[in-house]
Order: C-alpha cells, then sequence, then structure tokens
C-alpha cells in the first residue's frame, strides 16, 4: 500500500486528486495539508511514503516544505506544478523532490507517478530537467558547488554524467559511447552511488550546478 499525503492551498484540487488515489486498490491518501507548514507536520505524523506537494502556497510554500520533508528522510516528494517551466520546479528538483507533474496530467498518468516515486524512480525526465536549468540557469552555467565533489568518477563514469545531463538515455548514451546499455545502466548506477544522489534527476542538477555541462551545450 502506498501511503500519501496530499498538499494543496485549494480543497477542490485536495478533494479532487483524493477521489483518484483513493479508487486505487494499492493506494491510500492518510491526510492532507494545506499548506507547506502543516505538509511537514503531516509528514512527521503519519511517516507517508509519497507526499503529493504543491509548489506554490501562501507563506511556507512547496519548496521549502519538500527541502525539510526529504532533509528528515520523512517521505519522497512529488511536486505539481502549473506549468512544466517554471523556476518553483526547478527550485523543488533542488531541493530533492523525486519530480514534478502538472496539475492537468490525466489521472492515469497521476496514479502512476506515485506508484513510480514511491518504487524509487524519478518521474521528471532528464530532458525536461535539462530545459528547466537552460532557461533558469543561464549562460553564465550556475557554478554554486565545487566541482571537487567529482572527483571520484572515472573518466568514463564522468562522461556517462555528461551525456545524462544532455538529457539522453541509457539507450542513447549506449550508442554515442560505443557501449551495451547494461554497461551503461552500471555506470549510472555507480555515478549515483559515488555522488549519493537519488535518481538520474539529481545527477542532472549537480553536472549544470558544477558546470560540468552549460546550458545550451548539446
Amino acid at each position: 500500500m502506498v501511503r500519501v499525503v496530499l498538499v494543496d492551498d485549494q480543497e477542490l484540487m485536495r478533494v479532487g486528486l483524493r477521489m483518484v488515489l483513493d479508487s486505487q486498490q494499492d493506494v491510500q491518501v492518510v491526510d492532507e495539508a494545506e499548506d507547506g507548514d502543516s505538509a511537514v507536520a503531516k509528514a512527521r505524523e503519519h511517516a507517508p511514503d509519497v507526499v503529493l506537494m504543491d509548489v506554490r502556497m501562501p507563506g511556507t510554500d512547496g519548496v521549502r516544505a519538500t527541502e525539510l520533508i526529504v532533509g528528515e528522510d520523512l517521505a519522497k516528494v512529488l511536486v505539481m506544478t502549473t506549468f512544466d517551466l517554471d523556476d518553483y520546479a526547478l527550485s523543488a528538483l533542488r531541493a530533492g523532490a523525486a519530480g514534478f507533474l502538472l496539475k492537468d496530467t490525466p489521472p492515469d498518468d497521476l496514479v502512476s507517478a506515485v506508484r513510480s516515486v514511491h518504487e524509487g524512480d524519478a518521474v521528471v525526465s532528464p530532458s525536461v530537467t535539462k530545459r528547466l536549468l537552460d532557461r533558469f540557469l543561464g549562460a553564465s552555467g550556475g557554478e554554486l558547488r565545487d566541482d571537487s565533489v567529482l572527483e571520484v568518477l572515472t573518466d568514463r563514469e564522468r562522461e556517462v554524467l555528461v551525456n545524462t545531463a544532455r538529457g539522453l538515455s541509457n539507450g542513447e548514451i549506449a550508442e554515442r559511447m560505443f557501449l551495451s546499455e547494461a554497461t551503461v545502466k552500471t555506470h549510472v548506477g555507480r555515478v549515483l552511488s559515488k555522488l549519493e544522489l537519488r535518481d538520474r534527476v539529481q545527477a542532472v542538477v549537480l553536472a549544470y550546478e558544477t558546470g560540468l555541462v552549460r546550458p545550451g551545450a548539446e
């Protein structure tokens, strides 16, 4: 059973989300919150598997709430935004969200996303993350972190990280680097493990923030 806390400042939105999720045999909405502070409190109270989080709320917004929930390892967070190219979405990914959905996502896709996050997968694709980073980090490259964190990687692993950050799938990376897809998958796993990252999306963000990949690079 996937236990979910819903967070949105609009009651009508919460009602709709609850109807969709509670209709599934393997998903249960255990509580709701209308702002970021309540979201953190509910996560501490229930220790849910997934928090479905609106990012734009008065007071403590969803980004800060995500940072607190992930920082305390209370739950995985899936954020909801109105637009796919949204600086709130990028901030939420940086704060540790497993991905984001648009608020008009079809019900079946919403349920699938909640299940995927519960199973440890990232919902937003690396290519979408790349578009976000290209738009909001700008031409400077956004070197926000010391690139010495990448020194634990081999040259091959660093190349895999670069291609991942460019939004390529494992199959596309395999073709570009003349490797098998299984080998690429192994390298990606080692990159995530060495850099202590949760998923590919976090790897993309790190690659940009260390300047390994620049906005607009192909």
